[in-house]
């Protein structure tokens, strides 16, 4: 049981509470235009941003040194096994800190801040900065086949947002600032601000938009600056001056990158397959990073290495090196384009912490230089240097992961410093985008979101009907006919109900199809109606329905393509028993009342935001089996009034509360509440509330 905290003088969540006041009102004294303000934060965004990256890629550097080295040393004499036992020991480390403090740490990270961004108003806890910056950099130090630069957005991003709440800005300064943070995390980690400046907009945000565009270059800027004082004016990678050879060139080019787009949409869907094998297996949740880095250990112990390294180990950025360099056997880049695959499956998978841009990476380097060295045999005269290859394979494949195209081209470029390379490297980035978004409508990152049932359009355009089930909506007093019925009783039934149509079911109640008015008026002008039923008429193949345990935005994406009004609701893919319809109305009346729910949510959240500014904050919960709540709804539970019930998460499905919604053991609760009503809130839904506390 969690004590209740009473403010004090000595509390330090009081201390930080006087301190954003005096802050708060120093502002308003000051009379700071918004300009200033939108630059100023910009610029604290880009240094703290470029300092984070800074220290992030020190501590992995001394992580490794440690583990590897030091560690190594340790554990010499086991020989190479200590490549067994430091990932398995990264992994024990890494499970129960993300497990006990920050679990939004767990993952790649870039697709937790664009839902902060769309859902949240971009707030982001603070300690999930410390908490990915460590989780991260260990997982990446002992071996970990992730990337730094997912992390480094995440990290960039909650300094902006922290910074963003300190001086109370709006939700939409917030979520610029979130967006200044991505950005400089990114160009400081690359040396890349054009392409960070992008990668904010593209994918954080969803969207180019003139408003954002000046406060996050300036902030990509700012950390790229801080990165050169630190580090100097150091690329990523070194690559020769490669040019196309000859325009027949391009034609291979484009062959790449619908082969980039094909294996990128299979990276991203065994990422997810790994995720949910991980998730089903009965294995404690802060133990399976251990339990997973068991597992890459082995894969890097029986595979390629460079001076004794596994080379699907970390970053992987020598071995992209090589690759670009063309130094790679065929053999070599074929096998580690699929070891690095199911290598990243197995870090994230089982809950490991780090980004999956630099895997992208080097699997587009694998897949370029092999598909450059197979070009180079058939084609000698033609075809450049398969280094060159590799260099568009990397931009082809991220892109058709992420779906940036525009980020991917410019990260590539500014990397680099090769223009010559540029018009196959926009050809195959373009198409290799092109053919994965046919593939999948969703990228790398949102494919995440849309799992847990949160789908983004252009980022921040959120689907309000993915928060309501069909169940939810449906009418349940459905009129149905029967096969049998006679045409003429069909016709006086359309006059007495005015219906335009109705579900038709079978002899033992089942759902059999649907019978519409267009179809007895076309009856009516084939021939005379006696002697016929319905059974001649009705339309029993080919039918769309729906499920009540479906999102709305599921069944209307349906009813989309096809002049439907009316969707028939059956009781589960295995049963034909129809529990009822959803109409052109019910639609209507959900959307509005889901729309009317949402902004009287915001209102609220901005009541408690001026009623109690200093202190209240985003908190998640969650709900155990035996606790008194289950079984109720959220209107029948006495909660403090400084709090709301924002969202509820079921396994990976998210929705919208509201008073109606009923409590599950395992769910969990985002709570919006002031700091003196988070332990009585806590209480209240995990093991009960008395009257005392309640008054409280």
């Amino acid at each position: 049981m969690r004590p209740l905290q009473f403010p004090s003088e000595n509390n330090p969540s009081q201390a930080r509470q006087r301190w954003r006041q005096r802050l708060s009102q120093w502002l308003d004294r000051s009379s700071v235009s918004e300009s200033g303000i939108i630059i100023g934060t910009a610029l604290l965004v880009g240094i703290g941003s470029g300092l984070g990256a800074v220290a992030f890629r020190w501590l992995i550097e001394n992580v490794r040194a440690l583990a590897f080295e030091g560690g190594g040393g340790l554990l010499r004499g086991i020989g190479s096994l200590h490549l067994l036992f430091i990932p398995a020991l990264g992994g024990l480390i890494i499970g129960p800190l993300i497990y006990r403090f920050a679990r939004e740490a767990k993952g790649h990270g870039v697709p937790e801040v664009m839902e902060a961004v769309a859902l949240r108003g971009g707030r982001i806890r603070p300690r999930v900065a410390l908490v990915k910056t460590l989780a991260s950099a260990i997982c990446i130090g002992t071996g970990g086949s992730v990337g730094r630069e997912g992390p480094i957005a995440q990290i960039g991003s909650t300094i902006g947002s922290t910074i963003g709440q300190v001086f109370k800005l709006s939700s939409e300064r917030v979520r610029n600032l979130v967006a200044c943070g991505a950005a400089g995390g990114v160009a400081a980690t690359f040396n890349a601000p054009i392409a960070g400046s992008l990668f904010a907009l593209e994918v954080i945000l969803g969207q180019l938009h003139a408003v954002y565009f000046g406060a996050v270059v300036i902030s990509a800027v700012t950390a790229d600056i801080v990165a050169h004082f630190f580090e100097g004016n150091l690329r990523a990678f070194s690559v020769p001056n490669y040019a196309l050879i000859s325009p027949w060139e391009l034609l291979l080019y484009a062959l790449l990158g619908i082969i980039a787009a094909v294996l990128s949409v299979g990276f991203s869907r065994l990422l997810y397959f790994s995720e949910d094998l991980w998730e089903s297996f009965p294995f404690p949740e802060y133990l399976k990073p251990a339990l997973g880095g068991l597992m890459l250990g082995a894969l890097g112990l029986l595979t390629f290495k460079f001076d004794g390294f596994p080379r699907i180990f970390g970053v992987g950025y020598d071995t992209i090196d090589q690759a670009l360099f063309g130094q790679l056997a065929i053999q070599v880049t074929f096998s580690l384009l699929f070891l690095k695959m199911l290598a990243t499956a197995i870090t994230l998978g089982s809950g490991g912490s780090g980004g999956v841009f630099a895997p992208s990476l080097f699997m587009g380097a694998m897949l370029g230089e092999t598909f450059g060295l197979l070009a180079n045999q058939l084609f000698p005269s033609i075809t450049a240097p398969a280094g060159a290859y590799a260099l568009v394979g990397m931009a082809a494949f991220f892109s058709g992961a992420a779906h940036a195209p525009v980020t991917a081209i410019l990260i590539l470029f500014e990397m680099t410093g090769n223009y010559q390379i540029i018009l196959p490297l926009m050809l195959t980035t373009v198409i290799s985008t092109l053919v994965s978004r046919t593939i999948s409508r969703e990228s790398i990152y949102t494919l995440k979101l849309s799992r847990r049932g949160t789908h983004l359009e252009q980022g921040q355009d959120v689907d309000v009907m993915q928060s309501v089930t069909v169940g939810e909506v449906m009418t349940t007093s459905v009129d149905v006919v029967p096969l049998t019925m006679p045409l003429e009783e069909l016709a006086d039934t359309f006059v007495r109900t005015r219906h335009h149509g109705f579900p038709v079911v079978n002899d033992s109640g089942d759902f059999a199809g649907v019978v519409s008015l267009q179809d007895l008026d076309s009856a009516m002008l084939h021939g005379t109606l006696e002697d016929k039923t319905v059974a001649d008429i009705a339309t029993t193949e080919g039918l769309l329905v729906a499920y009540p345990y479906e999102p709305m935005w599921v069944a209307l994406r349906r009813l989309g393509p096809r002049d439907v009004g009316r969707l028939p609701v059956l009781e589960s893919e295995q049963s034909r028993r129809l529990v009822g319809v959803v109409r052109r109305y019910d639609i209507i009346r959900a959307y509005n009342n889901v729309a009317i729910k949402r902004s009287r949510q915001r209102q609220r959240i901005e009541e408690l935001q001026s009623g109690s500014p200093d202190d209240a904050t985003f908190v998640h919960i969650d709900i155990p089996p035996d606790s008194p709540v289950v079984g109720y709804r959220i209107s029948e539970i006495s909660l403090p009034s400084e709090c709301l019930v924002v969202s509820v998460e079921r396994g990976r499905r998210k929705q919208v509360v509201h008073g109606s919604t009923v409590l599950r053991g395992g769910d969990r609760l985002t709570v919006f509440a002031s700091q003196k009503c988070i332990p009585g809130v806590h209480q209240c839904l995990t093991i009960g509330t008395t009257e005392d506390e309640n008054s409280t």
